[in-house]
């Protein structure tokens, strides 16, 4: 049977036995839970990869993630998870969320002592949220008269190498940049070509997108960040591994430092370093000073 003659025919189904193996081998490898729910999911993006490689069966396609050489594995597992990940993002997702943002920014800024600012976005995908939260920074320390006497940026990590990619490029449609104001869009982007425009220079060097794989926080090069946003990130995750990944970001914010997270993400959940802020309307915690 030729290559081409079998990309035309439907693969089998998936054993529960092979379900199980795929569930077990996603979650030791990147921390995410496919639960029976998602199994046609799951089955549609595994097959569409295997199509694209010419593998016939599921167990031929593990085997080649279990055993294979490192150099042909870590790309293959950037691209799998990238297919079983949904990028459903938008610019400023969650007003009252960058309400509160730009309520602890606006703190920062007026004291003196405060030299630099740093700002992570985790999961940032294309990169709607970075860029969000860049402008806002922009705009609140002209406001403060803080342009020449403090320096900031914005760390934006994902583990898909292709979301990176369109994030570091900077490009979006009319449609997706309608959710900024005008005043700012006027201010931060300019036009490539027709229905697509660009995020200006002097706004893209404050991003710095990396890849990193949220189950390996703690390998991140990331310390006293005055701000960790980690939206709509752990709906992939077990609840246990939802409170381990929180931890591991509470070690990287630093004292009074702000941690954002998805409302309803994660519940009755508390931290010995962390008070909640007073907000019902987002779910986020401040560091406690010492």
């Amino acid at each position: 049977m030729t290559r081409d003659h079998w990309a035309l025919n439907s693969l089998r189904s998936m054993s529960d036995e092979e379900f199980f193996l795929w569930q077990a081998l996603i979650e030791s490898r990147v921390g995410m839970t496919v639960g029976e729910s998602r199994r046609s999911f799951l089955c549609t993006n595994l097959g569409v990869r295997m199509r694209e490689l010419g593998i016939h069966d599921y167990e031929s396609y593990y085997e080649v993630l279990v055993q294979g050489a490192p150099a042909l594995v870590e790309p293959e597992w950037a691209i799998l998870t990238d297919r079983l990940t949904v990028q459903e993002t938008s610019f400023f997702r969650h007003q009252p969320s960058f309400d509160c943002l730009g309520r602890h920014l606006n703190e920062c800024l007026m004291r003196p002592a405060i030299r630099q600012l740093n700002v992570w976005s985790v999961g940032c995908s294309t990169g709607e949220e970075p860029y969000s939260v860049a402008m806002l920074l922009q705009v609140l320390i002209e406001s403060s008269g803080r342009s020449k006497d403090l320096f900031w940026g914005v760390m934006a990590s994902d583990i898909s190498i292709p979301a990176l990619g369109k994030g570091r490029k900077g490009q979006y449609s009319e449609r997706r940049i309608q959710q900024i104001p005008e005043m700012w869009r006027q201010k931060f982007l300019e036009p490539v070509q027709a229905g697509l425009w660009q995020f200006k220079a002097s706004i893209r060097e404050k991003i710095c997108f990396a890849q990193l794989n949220i189950m390996e926080i703690e390998q991140a090069p990331y310390f006293d960040m005055d701000v960790i946003i980690c939206q709509n990130v752990l709906i992939y995750f077990k609840k246990f591994r939802k409170r381990d990944i929180v931890a591991r970001l509470v070690d990287k914010l630093k004292p009074g430092g702000l941690l954002i997270l998805g409302v309803n993400e994660l519940v009755d959940w508390q931290h010995p370093e962390l008070v909640r802020v007073a907000d019902p309307g987002v779910l986020a915690f401040s560091r406690k000073t010492k």
